[in-house]
């Protein structure tokens, strides 16, 4: 990493650290992601307001090392009003160039500000803070899927199984009424 890079690393960190942006809870959310680094104790909760398939607000809280919450409000600005296939190919390339080769080179305009945390990736430790809140985002996404599943209920299934307790039911009773004729 060069050091005009280092230089802009450590101020977008220091600044976002400082001043986390879409940083408290949510009111009204929909989806939520909770996240835990148990060896480092960085943990945060990212709460979403989603609609249409698409992110309208977004939030995060909790406590982590200056990269972790660096990472979060970053990741929150960028996500805002992206769709789920949006914002997850941007969790699926922000992993793939933290936890790339140090050599090796990307187009790292597309990441705007994002694009200095990919010298995590020279601090092997560090990159599981640069990612906590990114793993948590895309884990709302896959409880949202979870949640509709144990949500839907089949009630198709339902009227089957009431419809053979019926059937079951009202045989015995003419088989008892028939008996005691």
């Amino acid at each position: 990493m060069n050091s005009e890079l280092k230089q802009l690393y450590q101020e977008v960190i220091l600044d976002h650290n400082k001043n986390p942006r879409n940083y408290g809870l949510l009111e009204g959310y929909n989806l939520l992601g909770v996240g835990k680094n148990p060896l480092c104790g960085d943990q945060y909760n990212i709460y979403i307001k989603f609609k249409d398939n698409k992110i309208i607000d977004i939030k995060f809280e909790g406590s982590g090392c200056a990269i972790s919450k660096a990472s979060a409000s970053l990741m929150t600005t960028l996500v805002m009003n992206k769709t789920k296939e949006e914002a997850v190919k941007l969790f699926e390339d922000f992993q793939k160039i933290i936890t790339s080769d140090i050599n090796e080179e990307y187009e790292l305009e597309k990441f705007g500000k994002l694009s200095v945390l990919v010298g995590v990736r020279e601090f092997p430790a560090r990159v599981k803070c640069a990612g906590l809140a990114w793993h948590t985002l895309y884990s709302a996404f896959e409880n949202e899927v979870a949640s509709k599943n144990e949500n839907n209920i089949n009630f198709e299934n339902i009227n089957s199984n009431i419809s053979k307790i019926i059937n079951v039911n009202s045989s015995e009773i003419i088989k008892n009424i028939a008996s005691t004729e």
